[in-house]
């Protein structure tokens, strides 16, 4: 992948850009943390050279004068909403990066359950916080809001809310996800400390839509794309336009509701801080992009990849059709073909035609495409993953990694102990018996220290992947993408 983006200059930049917004106000600052902490796969995809975990090395620089409070919605717990990068819920997602901040040394305050209404889902996880020496706060609903001002901004509104203590000069506020009541608790927390005569302030870090890059920019759209379930669109920031004759780029949601939110910050503050969303933000990314080609080459990839997760979700019945169509006409924006921009596409087509099975193409680093197909001992994923490893490891097609000998009562045991109705191996139990037959043969070992070549690696399935598949791949590091096709009829899977 061509790197278009010099990860050190935004470190650098983001660093200076926030040290002087706090100082902009009384040495006090409530930083809005957009999008994910660590393992940001979709800003390393669109800005090839983005480091996934910008951020966190970030806040690492800060780790003496920030502090860290995360929000979570009340209703995102009793919906076990979905990670999708992950698979796990919101609130599993939230234990695992406090766990991992705390491995950093950075200092995590507390966790706020917002829109809290005494749901049995969330006083279960505010008592399971607290046994484990976390500090939980609630946030309630406000009646009226966003537009009730005069019910916000009193001891009924955001004086009801719980208190945050806080003793550094930037508070990080952040989530496992959208919605969760980020700026909400950032305006909470402004309330209580402009009565106890503190002038604390408020800013936004959230990497897209890159301000000042052009509104249809790919790596624009594929936000878009990225947030098309939740109907988000790019547009010009007309408070700024006004304000400064500048054009710059905000998604519909800040551009609707800054009204409503500056009047509270004003009416909080005693004085208008920001003339517009675009003056809300931190974001230097925009200032960092070295090479606009690849970039643009990399964002169209990803909203290809975004097409096609849609198109899954809408066959699984996940999502509406409305969400893929909205991508959809994305790529005609970009007039980008989907078999044209993702090379993987058509072998995997072609094979699953040419064999009559599911089938799998991987794309290796040097550009090099290697496919593989369902058989009797192993499933799509793993015959390509296998040929992909051998490919880099120079071994020749004919020879045999594992012996059917170690395969087959594998599958036996499935098929008659476990009563598995589809008894093919799986790619982790393919890789765990090729780790098994590497400790005695030298050439399973070369093939599967492979494995870490595969990382960044376009995959194309004929056939919706199962999540235990697709989550090794994930894992793997592979950007696979799926045909919208079921792999039997069969309506259950074991």
């Amino acid at each position: 992948m061509r790197v278009g983006f010099d990860r050190d200059l935004y470190i650098k930049t983001q660093t200076e850009h926030i040290l002087e917004r706090i100082k902009q106000f009384d040495n006090k600052l409530y930083l809005e943390f957009g999008g994910k902490l660590f393992d940001d796969y979709h800003a390393s995809r669109v800005l090839p050279g983005f480091d996934v975990n910008a951020k966190v090395k970030l806040l690492q620089g800060f780790s003496d004068m920030a502090e860290i409070v995360f929000c979570i919605n009340a209703s995102s717990i009793a919906k076990n909403k979905i990670r999708a990068d992950f698979g796990i819920t919101y609130d599993q997602d939230l234990l695992r990066t406090i766990d991992a901040l705390r491995d950093l040394g950075l200092s995590v305050n507390s966790v706020v359950i917002t829109q809290y209404a005494d749901q049995p889902g969330a006083i279960a996880f505010r008592n399971m916080l607290e046994q484990r020496g976390i500090k939980t706060y609630k946030h309630y609903p406000i009646k009226g809001y966003p537009t009730d001002v005069n019910l916000i901004v009193s001891e009924n509104g955001y004086g009801a809310n719980d208190y945050i203590e806080t003793t550094r000069p930037l508070v990080v506020v952040t989530a496992p996800g959208p919605n969760s009541g980020k700026l909400a608790t950032c305006l909470s927390q402004l309330y209580h400390e402009s009565k106890l005569g503190i002038r604390a302030g408020y800013a936004k870090f959230e990497t897209f839509p890159i301000w000042n890059l052009p509104l249809k920019h790919p790596v624009n759209l594929a936000y878009e794309a990225a947030t098309a379930d939740l109907r988000d669109v790019n547009m010009i920031d007309p408070f700024h336009m006004d304000a400064y004759g500048e054009t710059t780029v905000n998604y519909n949601r800040d551009i609707e509701g800054f009204p409503i939110v500056n009047t509270i910050l004003t009416r909080i503050m005693n004085k208008t801080i920001y003339k517009s969303p675009t003056d809300m933000g931190v974001n230097m990314a925009g200032y960092c992009i070295t090479d606009d080609e690849a970039v643009r080459e990399a964002a169209t990839q990803e909203i290809v990849r975004r097409y096609y997760h849609a198109w899954c979700e809408c066959r699984l019945g996940r999502e509406e059709p409305d969400t893929a169509h909205r991508i959809e006409t994305l790529l005609s924006q970009l007039n980008a073909d989907v078999e044209t921009v993702r090379r993987v596409v058509r072998p995997a087509k072609q094979k699953a035609a040419a064999s009559g099975s599911a089938a799998m193409a991987i794309e290796l680093p040097d550009g090099k495409i290697v496919t593989g197909r369902s058989q009797h001992l192993m499933n799509a994923a793993s015959s390509a993953t296998i040929n992909a490893i051998k490919t880099l490891a120079g071994i020749s097609d004919e020879v045999h990694l594992m012996s059917p000998v170690i395969l087959e009562p594998i599958l036996k045991m499935k098929r008659e102990m476990l009563g598995r109705r589809n008894p093919t191996l799986n790619l982790e139990e393919v890789l765990i018996a090729l780790s098994i037959c590497a400790a005695t043969n030298p050439t399973a070992e070369l093939a599967l220290s492979k494995l870490a070549y595969l990382k960044n690696c376009e995959a194309h399935t004929s056939y919706i992947l199962s999540e235990p598949d697709a989550g090794i791949l994930r894992r793997l590091g592979l950007n696979v993408t799926s045909e919208p096709v079921f792999e039997t009829n069969a309506l259950f899977h074991d």
